[in-house]
């Protein structure tokens, strides 16, 4: 679903994922539009796997991008990207917005697995993740933001990725960075310099019985566990490349 209009293009993808009731996962809604296209591609096991394809460049300033997925009880979905999104200026000077609404239900699970979101210079991003889950619901979420391409001063990006987990918010944090941003964004309390930056949330029901204990991953990162079956890894890196690494370790050590 896509359309243009005179502040900017529009364009929204759905995806609903449901149990078949043969120990796999059906997909009776996949839609797209407009630079959001997505497709179903090969998955093993009982699972559904869908690629988010850019068919245009964006988000440009004044673009509304969304993408919501519902996975239902029982099922289980893995969503990833072809390529990095990248944020671009455009001739609308209005800020762009991605918006990201994630529903799982009981005993359904979602590997999110995105690639990067780089903020190229002069543009203007507020990108936020939303995620509802069910009381035995599981969550691998990645997300990983590179201000700047090479060589080239960062855009500005405002970032909040909130998840909730039957109904109890475990996780709702802000990040606020680029040209305009709050002072101190780019001091050793925030980025320390860095360009790139990266978060995982896992979310286990076996993570109330036993949690995995906070601890401090190499020089640029960190676990976290959260207020509920859920831990947060947060990392920092000099560019895309190294925080993929850094991440990639972190989720080996949580198996």
């Amino acid at each position: 679903m896509g359309e243009v209009t005179a502040s900017g293009v529009r364009a929204a993808v759905r995806i609903v994922a449901r149990e078949d009731g043969r120990g796999g996962t059906s997909l009776p809604v996949l839609e797209g539009g407009g630079p959001l296209a997505v497709r179903r591609t090969r998955a093993d096991g009982g699972e559904a796997r869908v690629m988010l394809v850019g068919a245009m460049s964006g988000p440009l300033g004044g673009d509304r991008f969304s993408v919501e997925a519902e996975v239902g009880e029982g099922a289980r979905l893995d969503v990833r990207s072809a390529a990095a999104t990248i944020a671009l200026p455009g001739q609308v000077k209005e800020r762009a917005t991605y918006d990201v609404r994630l529903r799982v239900a009981d005993r359904g699970e979602l590997r999110w697995l995105p690639e990067p979101l780089i903020c190229a210079g002069g543009s203007d991003l507020c990108a936020s993740t939303r995620v509802e889950l069910g009381s035995e619901a599981r969550l691998l979420l990645r997300e990983e933001q590179v201000l700047g391409r090479v060589a080239e001063e960062p855009g500005r990006l405002a970032g909040r990725l909130t998840v909730r987990v039957a109904g109890r918010t475990v996780l709702d944090q802000e990040l606020v960075c680029g040209p305009g941003a709050p002072g101190g964004w780019d001091g050793p309390a925030v980025l320390a310099g860095h360009r790139a930056v990266g978060q995982l949330v896992v979310v286990r029901p076996e993570f109330r019985r036993e949690q995995p204990a906070a601890r401090v991953l190499g020089e640029c990162a960190a676990l976290t566990p959260l207020a509920g079956p859920a831990v947060l890894v947060t990392a920092v890196a000099a560019d895309g490349l190294r925080l993929r690494r850094v991440l990639d370790e972190a989720l080996s050590l949580l198996g």
